[in-house]
């Protein structure tokens, strides 16, 4: 078995982490437009409040100053001071637009924010005072603190980037490393290197599941292919010794080695049957592994199914010289007819076939013992030669014919048939035997009613 192993991140987990990177920025740009939308207001609302606060206090204090004096440079001079160190420039202007007193950094402070109160002295306009922001003071610092917050969001969008980077790499890897690898095995078989697996892969375990799936589904494939190679060579091996038989007899009847005498032909005769009975095996073999494709599942009481066909057999059991108990308590299915009266006369047939004369078979139906199932059953036991504990595991494979089936007609796949047909009705089959006390087949069914629905099963092919 080999085991193929998958790239660090490969090329779906890079795509899957860059994803991640672009879902991480979208989320830092909506926080960020978020914030622009929720403080750039309330920031502009405070530097405007802040700078009328300033200019309408500049303003009470000029016509303070020219209440006392009229307008002079000497009283309005602290005034201008006041307002220089608070990072704003000061003008004031009489009635009729004359400059009174400017600051210095009034007109070199260049293009800036600016505002206008006039100065009213007594309920009469006497002039007006202008008041320009520069670069320092309050509005200099919400310009500071809006570039400072602008530097920090391109920040922690490139902090989140590369978090989300580094997390979505590992994520990433846990995730698609697996998928990659199941890729990879799924080429190389299909490149016919059969014996390629995906094995044990790190990551979630839903991925581990995936993978441990993937092995199962070809290890099931590889023995589905086992098992028609062998049943190709199990057909060829069977058909082998009639046709020899066949082709000697005719060739020395042709050679005049042999003549055409009754006992001859009877012989020929008993090969030809043989074939004959191989054939329609395999075709009923057939037609019960693809059963599961076309059942006709109805609720029925598989008692009555059950004694159909124990009616079909009862002169089959007289003449073996056998007795045929029955058992058979009410009990309704889900199934398919037709198929469980193939599974009781194969289960029957194969019973009568080991059992020697004066020997008894018992066939019962009726609910599960066990009261938590959900399920029929239907049992035959019969007081025959029994199987050997080594074979039993054997019983139910195509052309198997233990130790004891010498002398017995058949093609050892009747329990093959039984296997199939109970498989595609989602039940199960348990065989117990011991050699000289017989031996009990036991099959559940699906009651009907149940509340799982039951599926057709997929084919094994």
């Amino acid at each position: 078995m080999v085991r193929v192993g998958g790239p660090w991140i490969g090329q779906l987990g890079l795509r899957l982490a860059l994803a991640f990177v672009g879902v991480a920025l979208a989320a830092v740009a909506s926080v960020i437009l978020l914030g622009l939308v929720t403080t750039s207001g309330d920031i502009n609302e405070l530097s405007k409040g802040e700078q009328l606060d300033l200019t309408h206090a500049t303003a009470i204090g000029v016509a303070a100053a020219y209440d006392r004096a009229g307008w002079s440079r000497e009283n309005l001079a602290p005034l201008a001071d006041l307002v220089v160190s608070a990072g704003a420039g000061m003008r004031v202007m009489d009635k009729a637009g004359n400059v009174i007193l400017s600051s210095p950094n009034f007109d070199s402070d260049g293009p800036a924010p600016q505002r206008t109160e006039p100065v009213v002295v007594r309920g009469q306009r006497v002039g007006r005072v202008a008041i320009k922001f520069g670069d320092t003071g309050f509005g200099a610092a919400i310009m500071r603190f809006e570039a400072q917050r602008w530097q920090v969001r391109m920040g922690a969008s490139a902090l989140a980037a590369l978090i989300a980077l580094v997390v979505a790499l590992l994520v990433s890897r846990r995730i698609t490393a697996p998928v990659d690898t199941l890729i990879k095995t799924a080429r190389a078989r299909g490149r016919g290197e059969l014996g390629t697996r995906a094995g044990k892969v790190r990551g979630f375990g839903e991925m581990q599941e995936l993978a441990q799936a993937f092995d199962q589904m070809a290890d099931a494939r590889e023995e589905q292919e086992r098992v028609r190679r062998n049943l190709v060579a199990d057909v060829a091996h069977e058909l082998r010794t009639p046709i020899a038989v066949l082709q000697a007899g005719h060739e020395a009847m042709l050679d005049g080695l042999a003549k055409p005498t009754s006992e001859n032909l009877a012989s020929l005769r008993d090969e030809v049957l043989r074939l004959a009975r191989m054939v329609d095996d395999l075709q009923r073999l057939a037609s019960a592994e693809a059963a599961a494709l076309k059942l006709a599942l109805v609720s029925r009481d598989l008692a009555a199914t059950v004694a159909a066909a124990a009616d079909s057999l009862a002169d089959g059991f007289d003449a073996a010289g056998l007795r045929l108990e029955r058992r058979l308590d009410a009990a309704r299915v889900h199934c398919d007819p037709l198929r469980v009266h193939e599974i009781t006369t194969n289960l029957l047939t194969n019973a009568m076939k080991f059992t020697p004369a004066g020997g008894r078979v018992v066939v019962e139906t009726g609910p599960d013992e066990d009261p938590r199932s959900s399920h029929a059953v239907l049992r035959v036991s019969d007081t025959g030669v029994g199987i050997p504990a080594c074979e039993l595991p054997l019983v139910s494979h195509r052309f198997f014919r233990g130790q004891r089936s010498a002398g017995v007609a058949g093609s050892g796949i009747g329990l093959t048939i039984v296997s199939e047909l109970v498989r595609a009705h989602h039940g199960t089959m348990d065989i117990a035997s011991e050699p000289g006390a017989g031996t009990r087949v036991t099959i559940r069914l699906p009651a009907a009613g149940l509340e799982v629905a039951l599926k057709q099963p997929e084919s094994r092919g």
